[in-house]
């Protein structure tokens, strides 16, 4: 999406005869159905008018093509102002400016890292300007076919007009990001370097045409976390950790070097479905382990410890993925302070009692902790789908306390999945009655999101799907048997009115159903693809959650009488009525988990019983 697209002669006339700040609003109102923040606005009021003082010069063509608020596929993140032309040569290029109101700045300790007032009331502390601006034109590049195929330039700049120079903003220790993407301040001379680097780049106009095909252009297939593992393993940066992400990572590393056995360091990272938390958790196993610390990631769902060990199989030794990947049930026999950063991912799924009958140690929060001189914890408590799952945040807090630790909490908010769409995960919590947001509908043109009238065609959508790069599967609640366990040749999943029957995934595949051959026909469940990622999902809603009227009901008596997530409830409900409102919690947050899988598009199949 692109929310205001022009040449340079058109922008200038918007500029000289209506209220620019206007027009993008009006722009913006019509493609994304809603209104900008009156932060917004002001920005743009005054950051485009100082843009037109840039482009009033007669050698940047006329015929340029001008971008306002340029969305980077498969991402919630923004361009604020894009350039497009060509060089001598014909070579497509694109001049990519991150615009900044600041007028000071503070250095950071933290690599990439500076403080600001990011327009609210405090100073706070993120990426400088021009590590942002680099890190956009990665994910343009990484996301857009558009750009990738043509051979398209990309050339990063940050422009702070309001900001005199005072030796911060360029300090050396910012060098590495100042060369891929130069910063330009206040004052004459500065708009002169920033014509320069624009005349540089794009000598000749091609109309907006570049802009066109990168806004209607394909989006290029999305590179999956455990693909990617092996190479992250050998030092190659796969993965551009942006905004929120960096910030995360920088300070999680700064907390780690500072622990010490008197010096215990928690830090509670919360994120919500596709904010990264997990490409950020395999980047700092492989930053602290190359610093020489003994660290671990640990994770309880064994199906994303399955998958990067397959993933990792003939280029990683096994004892290796073994001394990295480790699951939650192992260290209540652990020495104190052994490890010096444990990495602890989808902490809400941690329990407290360890062993296959659940009768070993104390809490695997506590346990964790004290192994540790610096523990991660990455959170989401919309994510806690098991009546045994007690990770939540005050659950971290409180072991934290416990120990004495030095305690950080922090925030991944950037949406770098189903579409890239925050307005996605934002409906869902309304539709599935999670939590009342004002979220009636999303942006359907960022991810394909459709509720279908059968399995049948649910099931044959996805397989369709799958056929281009066997990363798509269906899911579904747990509400039907698993008599295929004992019997190969039964069915689980039967609904005769439809002519449909499936399985659930097989055994044989145990956890890596998410990417063995043939797995499309079988049917994965929560403890099967939660922590992983599909390009489409397939959910069929069980009726253990009714929709009347448009909205939900629990009824948890619809489970499957094997399903271990909400064992015991009966006796817990009995000893406290209070159960039931986590149980029906665990339902929804388990639906809002399946149809999170998606990078790309989620259909449903709503089952409703007889």
């Amino acid at each position: 999406m692109i929310v205001y697209q022009a040449t340079k002669h058109k922008f200038l006339d918007d500029n000289d005869n209506r209220n620019i700040e206007d027009v993008i609003n009006a722009a913006y109102v019509q493609k994304t159905g809603r209104y900008a923040t009156d932060s917004e606005f002001k920005s743009w009021a005054a950051s485009l008018r100082e843009m037109s003082r840039v482009l009033r010069d007669p050698q940047i063509p006329d015929d340029i093509g001008v971008g306002v608020e340029f969305g980077i596929p498969q991402t919630a993140k923004r361009i604020d102002f894009i350039l497009s032309g060509t060089d001598d040569t014909g070579t497509p290029h694109v001049v990519i400016v991150e615009l900044k109101q600041w007028s000071s700045a503070k250095l950071s300790d933290r690599d990439g890292l500076i403080v600001a007032n990011r327009g609210g009331r405090t100073e706070t502390e993120g990426p400088h300007p021009s590590y942002q601006a680099w890190s956009y034109a990665a994910l343009l590049n990484g996301f857009n076919e558009a750009v990738y195929e043509s051979g398209t330039a990309l050339q990063p700049c940050a422009y702070l007009h309001n900001y005199r120079d005072d030796g911060i903003i360029r300090d050396a220790r910012y060098t590495p990001y100042l060369d891929k993407a130069p910063v330009f301040l206040k004052g004459e001379d500065e708009l002169k370097r920033l014509r320069d680097f624009i005349k540089k780049h794009v000598k000749k106009g091609d109309k907006g045409e570049l802009l066109y095909r990168m806004e209607n252009g394909r989006i290029r297939p999305s590179k999956m976390l455990a693909d990617s593992l092996a190479k992250m393993l050998k030092g190659n940066q796969e993965f551009v950790l942006v905004d929120d992400q960096k910030v995360v990572y920088e300070t999680c590393l700064a907390r780690a070097e500072q622990a010490s056995e008197t010096r215990k360091q928690v830090v509670i990272v919360k994120g919500g479905p596709g904010t990264g938390k997990s490409v950020v958790a395999v980047n700092l196993l492989v930053a602290l382990t190359k610093r020489g610390q003994v660290t671990k990631y640990v994770s309880k769902n064994a199906a994303p410890r399955a998958v990067y060990a397959k993933k990792l199989a003939g280029q990683v030794r096994r004892a290796e993925v073994g001394n990295m990947f480790s699951g939650s049930g192992g260290f209540h026999n652990a020495e104190p302070n052994v490890f010096d950063t444990l990495v602890v991912d989808e902490a809400h799924r941690l329990n407290a009692k360890s062993g296959l009958y659940g009768n070993l140690g104390e809490n695997q929060v506590m346990e964790l902790i004290r192994s540790a001189k610096c523990t991660i914890f990455f959170v989401d408590d919309d994510q806690i789908v098991t009546l045994a799952d007690i990770g939540h945040t005050r659950e971290l807090m409180h072991w934290a306390n416990a120990a004495g630790a030095e305690i950080t909490t922090l925030e991944l908010s950037s949406q770098f999945r189903c579409g890239g769409s925050d307005g996605y995960i934002a409906w869902l919590d309304n539709w599935l009655g999670i939590r009342e947001t004002a979220n009636t509908d999303f942006d359907r043109d960022s991810f394909d999101f459709r509720i279908v009238d059968s399995p049948v065609e649910l099931h044959d959508l996805i397989r369709e799907k799958n056929k281009v790069n066997n990363r798509s599967r269906v899911v579904a609640g747990y509400c039907w048997d698993w008599k295929s366990k004992k019997d190969p040749d039964a069915y689980d999943i039967v609904m005769p009115e439809f002519g449909y029957q499936a399985q659930w995934n097989l055994d044989i595949d145990g956890s890596l159903w998410i990417m063995a051959p043939d797995s499309v026909e079988q049917v994965g469940c929560i403890h099967t693809c939660q922590g992983l990622e599909l390009d489409y999902v397939g959910v069929i809603v069980g009726p253990d959650l009714v929709q009347i009227d448009g909205r939900f009901t629990s009824n948890v008596k619809q489970r499957s009488s094997q399903d271990r997530t909400v064992r015991g409830y009966k006796i817990r409900l009995a000893a406290n009525a209070s159960t039931a409102n986590h149980v029906d919690r665990i339902i929804r947050n388990t639906y809002k988990t399946l149809m999170t899988r998606g990078l790309k598009g989620c259909y449903v199949y709503i089952h409703q019983s007889s």
